[in-house]
Order: structure tokens, then C-alpha cells, then sequence
């Protein structure tokens, strides 16, 4: 998620991934908490990088319109997708046809996925310049230990620190997003983050687009096995302006039945194995 609102996403999924704001003093007995949230955050980072475990996973997304069920297969050359449901039902006949049309493309044309590569790539660097920027974007404040769903989390508010200043376009929302962090105590990852915009955020002067004050954002994150955290709910209410159109999100993603894959796997094979097992289970099933 960047500077334009298709690419939101990917950069509020990440507000938190930075480290205690510069210029916070923490209390004393806040102090161990603290040191918590950094490992947690230089953990998550470390994460965002690894392609050491890519994973097979079935990715719900709704909104209030349309619902989406698609089998996600991570590979080298980027990730492949296969779709299974509409609206929780499987696929008409017609839908099924072109789904298999769209996927021998992708083999008859590799420069399409080449081109979903070189997307990831570029989401991943406008992360990066993100995160870069939170150390000095946030300021955090422990608030207590809770029960989440796993177990004992240590929750964390986090505010703008209002000496910030954005360099560029992908850290403008940064300046206005207030919210909570949950750490699992156990094994000291991000498990839930809250988010809320407190005021609206322009992006080029207003020209290119806007974010209006009240958008929200909760992402959650779980151990999906073998210690792997990935995000398996994430939802989003926003409204704004891109350009000269003013557009709406509303949207729940829901990724589960995650299982490993081979390193070193590639789109063809992706394309294989998805259509091997088409039909193996209830495309429905979330």
C-alpha cells in the first residue's frame, strides 16, 4: 500500500512494524514491556524479507457487493492465484472456463507473471521506505497485559509524534493514524493491531488523493504452524478521493488453511498443483 489507495493495504498492514518512537520516555516499569515491542517489531521485519517459507493458503475477500474465494500458491516468481468460489458457490461452468483460459495464459505468456513479480517487488519496496520512517513516526505507550485469543498479550497505544515529518508520499498517513498494538507474550509476535485515522491525510498536496478522517483499520496475526505468523484477518473501512474520484473501501480478507510449499517452487508448478487438486474440496470452505 502506498501513496495510491489501491496500494493502502500494504502499507497499513505495516503501521506498526517500526521501533519505539525517538523521543518517547517510557516509565520505569514500563521499561521491560518496551524491550517486548522491539523484539517483536525487529522480528516482524526480519519476517517481511523471508522467503524461506512461502505457504499455500486460501484467500476470502468480501465486500458488501461481492465475495471471493481464491487458493494462493507463493513461488519465486511471485505468487499465483487460482479463484474457486463466487459469493461462497463454486464456479459456473462459464466461470470455470475462464478461470483455465486465464491460467494457460499465464504458461503460453510467463512476461504476465513477470509482471506480478515485479508488483510484489515494488509493494515490498514501498514497505521498506515505510518502516524505515517509523522509528521516528510513532510514539508508543504501554497499556497492560489482556487475554487474546492465544493466550496473554501485552497491549501497546501508539500516536503520532507530532516532530515527524513525512519525506514523501507513502509516510503522509503515518501523521494521522492513532491505535493499538497486542503482542503475544509467548512467542513475542504482532498478533492485532487497530487503527484509526484521527484527521485527513492528502496525498500530493491534495491533488492526487485523499483519506478521510474516520477510516479504521484491524489486522490480525497468528501462528498458521511451525511458529509461522502470518496475517489471517484483515479489515478495512476508508473513503476518499483519488484524483477526481472519490471511492469507498469496505472490505474483510480472511486467509486460512495455510500449508507449506516447496522452496524454490515456480509459477508453472503453482499452476499444476492448483489445478490438480481443483475440485478436491469444497471450494466454499473458508
Amino acid at each position: 500500500m502506498a501513496a495510491s489507495l489501491p496500494r493502502l493495504r500494504s502499507i497499513l498492514s505495516l503501521l506498526v512494524l517500526g521501533s519505539m518512537a525517538a523521543g518517547s520516555a517510557p516509565a520505569k516499569e514500563d521499561v521491560a514491556e518496551g524491550e517486548l515491542l522491539k523484539r517483536a517489531l525487529a522480528v516482524e521485519f526480519a519476517s517481511i524479507q523471508d522467503a524461506q517459507h512461502p505457504m499455500r493458503y486460501r484467500l476470502r475477500k468480501s465486500s458488501p457487493r461481492l465475495s471471493t474465494t481464491k487458493e494462493i500458491f507463493e513461488t519465486n516468481d511471485g505468487a499465483v492465484a487460482r479463484l474457486v468460489a463466487i459469493n461462497d458457490h463454486p464456479l459456473s461452468t462459464a466461470d470455470e472456463q475462464k478461470e483455465q483460459d486465464r491460467l494457460s495464459g499465464l504458461l503460453i505468456d510467463p512476461s504476465r507473471q513477470r509482471h506480478r513479480k515485479q508488483a510484489e517487488a515494488e509493494d515490498t519496496g514501498r514497505i521498506l521506505k515505510v518502516m524505515r520512517a517509523l522509528p521516528s513516526a510513532f510514539i508508543y505507550q504501554y497499556a497492560g497485559e489482556a487475554e487474546g485469543p492465544t493466550g496473554k498479550v501485552e497491549r501497546f497505544t501508539f500516536r503520532p509524534n507530532p516532530r515527524f515529518d513525512p519525506p514523501d508520499l507513502e509516510t503522509e498517513a503515518l501523521t494521522a493514524m492513532t491505535g493499538e498494538i497486542w503482542v503475544d507474550a509467548a512467542q513475542g509476535r504482532i498478533a492485532k493491531l487497530e487503527g484509526h485515522l484521527q484527521q485527513d491525510v492528502d496525498f500530493g498536496w491534495g491533488i492526487l488523493g485523499r483519506l478521510n478522517k474516520g477510516g479504521w483499520i484491524v489486522i490480525e496475526q497468528a501462528d498458521v504452524g511451525n511458529h509461522q505468523w502470518r496475517i489471517v484477518h484483515f479489515q478495512m473501512v476508508m473513503s476518499g478521493r483519488l484524483v477526481f474520484k472519490t471511492r469507498t473501501f469496505d472490505t474483510v480478507e480472511d486467509e486460512t488453511q495455510f500449508v507449506p510449499v516447496p522452496v524454490g517452487s515456480g509459477y508453472v508448478q503453482a499452476i499444476q498443483t492448483l489445478r490438480s487438486d481443483s475440485g478436491k474440496a469444497d471450494p466454499a470452505t473458508k
